[in-house]
């Protein structure tokens, strides 16, 4: 039992310092905590239980009322019409029995006086109203007082008492009025009965209604329940038609169908398949091929849509290779590979250490440049002035000291070299080997190849695309035009475009081409992703600062530049020359450059009697080439001529051809292009009798390298794949959330890996490499080149068993 002790007790023992003073004190002030939420507690409950007697009590009062007014609804008519009933005799009573209604009036008349008597007097009461209150301050009277058990249990019985004898009196009271209201009871429950019965049968028969079932099957068909949507219909037949088409296009093309022609032909098997899907409902697997406009990205969600529903997974084909650099890694590793090396001067060997610095620039991935390695006897036939370099080292250090001087800052990437040959018929080097091994695995990310078909062209080795997550490819030369002007140029033509087309297919996932005057490749793009030497831009900004203070920036005319062989341009030059000599009379031209062809050239020029005079060739940037106004490039079988780009960056007039490889110098306004001879004339008297204009800085960034750079960036899509970003898997169309799947078997890669296996085996063939132009020997690296580069022997590289 709890005891509680009075306030002044409490304060009492409180200053006590005794040993159980501060264990007292605090069982009194939980107690009285206890005893403030118990009482909180009763009042809560002694408010809402007199709440509930009071909804109860306007309910009862609600009731009688309307017991009152039926009651006396009745009465009054009973009063109005009495009852009356005749008299009727034994006779008739057996002749014809009385009615269940007259029985049942005449058994309620006698009792209708004696209810209205007490009905209204005024003691009547039909549910006499209990009287029970909870008095809550006794509650705590008690408690707070310390009332034994034996009162509380009094109190009890008390209660219960009380209770029961209120009971007995209101069974009593409602005993009185029982037979009144029991046949009343058994009529409203026969009411309910009918109204219950009827119902039912009405429902029934709208349930079974043929306009309900029209009416459910409408609603349904405007419904459509989320778990139905999960249900994608199978492939028809002008989607598969247009599937194999399209994943086809890689063989069609090797056949000489053009990729337009399929394009075309799944297009119409699609609009087709759309149509059908207008014409009636569209299930949720279907929706994004009515909403996407794109041919090729909604046959590619129709494909997923259905692969998703059956659970299909694709594992990988014959073949695929999956041991690939892992990219988990904070750096990725961008390798460069190209088909020249200075001090040759030329665009593949200049253009890709550019390309390297300022991908190094950023510090963002880490660089390596692959550039071919020539045995001494190599480098004498192909580096100008006789120079030659006895280790790797020594060319690497010429490289780095080369570019550092023109650049203008450390350039911070690896420089690695492969083994290569010179191929006097073609003028270009070969690699020897297999270039892939040469890179370690861990560094193999992403490729970049400069000159991809050149590359490949005798490629015996790992396929880049298995080795490598993203190769890259950037055509540099148009092979073709090249070609064409040998003897069975035609033909020859004919062969390397479709060797190049399977090249490019199989072994590069994006193929940049830096203008339209080349191969239109597959996967590839147009744009110009080289920029030009930093040093040629400061000579264009102090030729521009020369002229704002008045000086002269110009004292000599025209000039050329470029590799003595026919086909950069020296015969277009000479035939435009001899085809308008009176019309340019007095004109000079000097030309600058060594070649092949150099001895030819000056006969050819000397027994016209043209005004050219030939120097020796020499670098763009050279103090004796600044005072020319005017460059003069008649060239059309290049791709994008560095010497133009150079120029305009130097502020000179350029006059060259109206050509694809010119479409992005013809947006300078020094750059003049003429389309026919005797607009050729008159271009150079207007590049005479004129200023060029200086720079604006716009137009100076679009020639840097910077913008080269960030160009070469956004169109190989290497951006995104720096930042792990998916190349084109995931796709969405309009409020479509499907995923492209990944792992969906892609025809086209069947192809490229199949094109890749003939490649590997016909170039693994000896006899048919040298039956199509190859080197002797290059198959494999020969002793030299192991030697030089520190690499395995050739036996133990690539043994020969059973010899």
């Amino acid at each position: 039992m709890i005891s509680f002790k009075p306030p002044e007790v409490r304060a009492a023992s409180s200053k006590t310092p005794s040993a159980g003073s501060n264990s007292s004190s605090s069982s009194i002030v939980a107690a009285e905590k206890a005893f403030s939420f118990i009482s909180k507690g009763w009042r809560e409950v002694r408010s809402s239980a007199d709440a509930d007697l009071q909804l109860l009590k306007n309910r009862a009062n609600s009731f009688k009322n309307l017991a009152d007014r039926e009651l006396e609804n009745f009465l009054h008519s009973a009063s109005k019409s009495p009852f009356s009933v005749p008299t009727i005799t034994a006779s008739a009573t057996l002749n014809h029995p009385l009615p269940a209604e007259i029985d049942f009036v005449r058994k309620i008349q006698p009792k209708l006086s004696e209810f209205r008597r007490a009905y209204s007097s005024p003691d009547f009461k039909l549910y006499p109203r209990p009287q029970i209150k909870i008095n809550l301050s006794a509650i705590k009277n008690a408690i707070v007082a310390e009332v034994e058990d034996e009162e509380e249990e009094n109190e009890r019985v008390s209660f219960r008492s009380w209770r029961r004898v209120r009971y007995k009196e209101r069974e009593r009271e409602e005993g009185q009025f029982r037979e009144f209201w029991e046949p009343i009871r058994a009529f409203k429950s026969r009411l309910r009965e009918l109204e219950h019965k009827s119902s039912s049968e009405f429902f029934e028969g709208i349930k079974n209604s043929e306009f309900v079932e029209k009416f459910k099957s409408s609603l349904k068909s405007i419904y459509r329940d989320p778990n139905d949507s999960k249900e994608v219909p199978p492939f028809d037949v002008p989607e598969l038609l247009a599937c194999l088409v399209r994943q086809s296009s890689p063989f069609l093309d090797q056949l000489g169908i053009d990729k337009g022609i399929s394009d075309k032909i799944v297009e119409s098997l699609c609009s087709k398949r759309k149509s059908q899907l207008l014409q009636r409902s569209v299930p949720a697997g279907e929706s994004s091929i009515v909403e996407s406009e794109n041919i090729s990205d909604e046959l590619d969600l129709r494909i997923a849509s259905v692969l998703q529903s059956t659970g299909h997974c694709y594992e990988g084909g014959f073949w695929s290779d999956f041991a690939k650099h892992d990219v988990s890694e904070k750096k990725r590793h961008v390798a460069i590979v190209t088909t020249a090396s200075l001090p040759w001067m030329t665009g593949t060997a200049v253009n890709p250490l550019f390309r390297a610095a300022y991908l190094a620039k950023s510090a963002k991935q880490n660089v390596t440049l692959l550039v071919p390695w020539l045995c001494r006897s190599d480098q004498e036939l192909v580096y100008p002035n006789n120079l030659t370099f006895s280790s790797p080292e020594e060319q690497e250090s010429y490289i780095r000291s080369w570019l550092e001087e023109r650049v203008g800052f450390k350039a911070d990437f690896k420089i690695s070299f492969y083994p290569g040959k010179f191929s006097k018929a073609r003028r270009s080097i070969i690699p020897a080997g297999d270039t892939t091994k040469l890179i370690p695995s861990k560094d193999a990310d992403i490729a970049i190849l400069e000159e991809p078909e050149h590359l490949n062209w005798y490629h015996h080795g790992k396929r880049w695309t298995d080795k490598f997550n993203h190769v890259v490819g950037i055509v540099h030369t148009n092979y073709l035009e090249y070609i064409k002007r040998e003897k069975n140029g035609a033909l020859q033509a004919f062969l390397v475009k479709h060797i190049n087309n399977l090249v490019s297919r199989a072994y590069c996932d994006k193929v940049l081409r830096l203008s339209a005057a080349t191969q239109n490749l597959p996967k590839s793009e147009i744009c110009n992703v080289h920029g030009v030497n930093p040093k040629f831009l400061k000579i264009g900004e102090k030729v521009a600062a020369e002229k704002e203070r008045g000086q002269p920036s110009f004292s000599k005319g025209a000039y050329f530049l470029g590799k003595m062989v026919w086909a950069k341009g020296y015969r277009e030059l000479i035939d435009l020359l001899a085809k308008r000599k009176k019309d340019l009379d007095g004109f000079n031209l000097d030309v600058y450059g060594n070649g092949e062809d150099a001895h030819d050239v000056q006969s050819t020029a000397k027994r016209l009697n043209l005004n050219l005079q030939f120097m020796k060739g020499r670098d763009h940037a050279d103090d004796s080439l600044h005072g020319y106004k005017i460059f003069i490039n008649p060239s059309v079988s290049d791709v994008l001529c560095t010497a133009t780009a150079e120029a305009l960056a130097m502020g000179k007039f350029v006059v060259c051809a109206d050509h694809p490889s010119n479409e992005f110098f013809s947006a300078f306004p020094n750059c003049l292009t003429y389309k026919t001879p005797e607009d050729f004339i008159e271009k150079v008297k207007q590049a005479m009798a004129n200023e060029p204009q200086p720079l604006t800085p716009e137009q100076r960034y679009n020639l840097s390298w910077e913008a080269a750079t960030q160009r070469f960036m956004e169109y190989s899509e290497l951006d995104k794949v720096l930042n792990n970003a998916s190349l084109g898997d995931s796709r969405r169309s309009g409020k479509m959330a499907i995923t492209k799947s990944g792992s969906m078997p892609d025809l086209a890669e069947m192809v490229d890996g199949g094109l890749a296996f003939a490649h590997y085996c016909f170039t693994g063939n000896e006899f048919l490499r040298l039956c199509t132009g190859a080197i002797p020997g290059t198959r494999d690296y020969d002793k030299q080149h192991s030697k030089d580069l520190h690499l395995l022997p050739p036996q133990v590289e690539n043994p020969v068993y059973g010899w």
